[in-house]
């Protein structure tokens, strides 16, 4: 197992459960928004193990802002692109043409590109960062079918929100339902045994098909949510400012558990 960090010393704990686990495990830093950097990663790995059998996709860069509180910040949308997307794109573009290509007995590959139930289910102030995720999911099943005879096979997550510090500046969320990094990590194993075209929550497929039998409906409905869940503090750059979900925000939060609000 390759493990891939801006911070290589964050990734000795998870080297030695797995080399405990009777695994071997390595470590290659590199910024995977920095696209040089990507593509050097990409070359050392190949160089030294000849191929990847199977890339996971899941650094990220979230943002929630209002398009009111967006326009004097378009590098809010250059930057999450640049991870979300390009750094992505970057990395598959590099270890594809050695999946593609019979190795030792071997073809073929597994992509697994981590997504979000935003890319499902439209929620305001997440325009940067949904239209990241997007760029690669429409990428992922545009290439799809050009590499199908090849044996290699794209799987996107439609991750719910997950408890992790990439949430953390937005406090309403200490008080919503969210799952654990455990049971992210258990979906992203079940996608790795299944090789599934996509995997998600009953909430999110639901929120696909409603917007596509009724928009309207859905557009209205998101704008109530919008009117509920105002932006927070650290998006109007305010810092230590206390803040507490109201029994409203808690109520829709439960009912749509999992939604990045």
């Amino acid at each position: 197992m390759l493990l891939v960090a801006r911070s290589p010393e964050k990734l000795e704990e998870t080297k030695a459960e797995i080399t405990e686990a009777g695994g071997e495990a390595h470590i290659h830093r590199a910024d995977l928004s920095d696209l040089d950097d990507v593509e050097k990663m990409a070359a050392e790995v190949l160089a030294e193990y000849g191929r990847v059998d199977i890339l996971v996709n899941n650094a990220g860069r979230s943002i929630r802002r209002s398009v009111e509180l967006s326009y004097e910040r378009f590098h809010d949308f250059e930057r999450t692109m640049q991870l979300n997307y390009f750094g992505a794109l970057r990395l598959i573009l590099s270890l594809m043409p050695a999946m593609r290509k019979p190795s030792k007995g071997r073809k073929g590959g597994h992509i697994i590109n981590v997504s979000s139930i935003g890319v499902q289910t439209h929620t305001p102030r997440f325009s940067a960062y949904v239209a990241s995720k997007s760029a690669l999911d429409a990428w992922s099943r545009c290439v799809a079918s050009e590499v199908i005879d090849d044996g290699v096979h794209i799987t996107t997550i439609y991750m719910p929100l997950v408890r992790t510090p990439m949430i953390a500046p937005t406090k309403m969320y200490d008080a919503f339902p969210a799952i654990s990094p455990e049971e992210a990590a258990d979906m992203i194993c079940e996608a790795l045994r299944r090789r599934p075209k996509h995997m998600g929550t009953r909430l999110g497929r639901f929120g696909e098909v409603a917007y596509t039998l009724s928009p309207g409906a859905v557009d209205r409905l998101l704008h109530l949510a919008y009117r509920v869940f105002p932006d927070s503090a650290a998006s109007k750059g305010q810092r230590d400012v206390e803040e507490r979900a109201s029994f409203e925000q808690i109520a829709m939060a439960t009912l749509t558990r999992g939604v990045h609000w």
